[in-house]
């Protein structure tokens, strides 16, 4: 789903979005009424953060849309890591339950890293899990990272298949540059992983026919880095001061990616948006993990969701 404006086809990711919610709602009821089970996915959220709590709200809203259980468990700054990997274990031995999701950051003193290797790699719908990056890594069936997937599934929408493309990916995080090579290496692209060290970043860039930006860095690729045609998705979210000087001295922040959007969609020739481009496919494909997660626990084939 995308738009034109300028020179670059803008990708509607909170489009495609909406749709894939629909997909998975429809999958949803076929698997209640083939086989009796409805995916059930627990949401784990330790402290008070605002940010993390309106975004675990807007999880839970969006299962339950899916026509899935959805659990939120709200715990106290305060929680123990003992306590919360009880609760972990808990929901490891729940037949109804799924998926299992810790909102991160966790408070300073739990270790994170213990909190998310407890987590059943078979619940795993973060796709974080150390077994289900390795499962990724050698091409068997695993629970996927929900940023990267949701990238994917937005790059075969516009681009169809993508053999042969030389793929850069800046930024070499667990969370989205690794999965990410992964994924494009899977659909036969020739892959580059890009970080803060690269040589000549931007000449680099410039070889992409499909540029990925997660690097974390507010708008610092530019328009010059970007090969004229190129696909460019976006996973930068950043928060940055706003442009009206009265504003920003009020500290009234915008939201930006990790590419510089105007000067790169006079050259793109696809784009995603921020917001609204590779953000609102995470929840998304949080839901496509837990009824992938759900059908594998009684011998059941997911279906295809980007067919349908």
């Amino acid at each position: 789903m995308a738009t034109e404006t300028g020179t670059a086809t803008i990708i509607d990711g909170k489009a495609f979005a909406s749709t894939l919610v629909t997909r998975v709602g429809a999958a949803v009821e076929r698997l209640v009424q083939s086989h009796n089970v409805k995916p059930g996915l627990a949401v784990v959220i330790v402290g008070e953060d605002p940010a993390s709590q309106l975004y675990v709200r807007n999880k839970g809203e969006t299962t339950l849309k899916a026509g899935m259980r959805s659990d939120t468990h709200r715990l106290p700054e305060d929680t123990t890591q003992e306590q919360l990997l009880a609760l972990i274990d808990q929901l490891n031995a729940d037949d109804g339950i799924h998926g299992i999701l810790v909102q991160l950051p966790l408070p300073q003193h739990i270790d994170a890293n213990a909190v998310l290797d407890a987590i059943s790699p078979d619940k795993d719908v973060d796709g974080f899990h150390v077994v289900n990056a390795g499962r990724l890594a050698v091409g068997q069936d695993g629970l996927v990272p929900c940023t990267p997937l949701g990238c994917l599934m937005l790059l075969k929408d516009q681009l169809g298949d993508l053999s042969g493309l030389n793929a850069v990916i800046v930024g070499r995080s667990n969370i989205v540059g690794k999965p990410m090579a992964q994924l494009l290496l899977g659909e036969s692209c020739t892959v580059t992983i890009a970080h803060s060290r690269t040589k000549d970043l931007p000449a680099l860039c410039r070889t992409a026919d499909i540029l990925v930006a997660a690097v974390g860095r507010p708008e610092m690729i530019k328009g010059d880095w970007v090969k004229p045609g190129a696909t460019v998705i976006d996973v930068g979210i950043n928060r940055v001061p706003s442009k009206d000087p009265v504003k920003a001295a009020e500290g009234k922040t915008r939201v930006v990616g990790d590419v510089a959007f105007d000067e790169a969609a006079a050259v793109a020739g696809k784009i995603t948006p921020v917001p609204g481009g590779v953000g609102p496919m995470t929840i998304a494909c949080l839901l496509v993990n837990t009824y992938t997660a759900a059908c594998r626990t009684i011998g059941v084939q997911p279906d295809d969701l980007l067919a349908r």
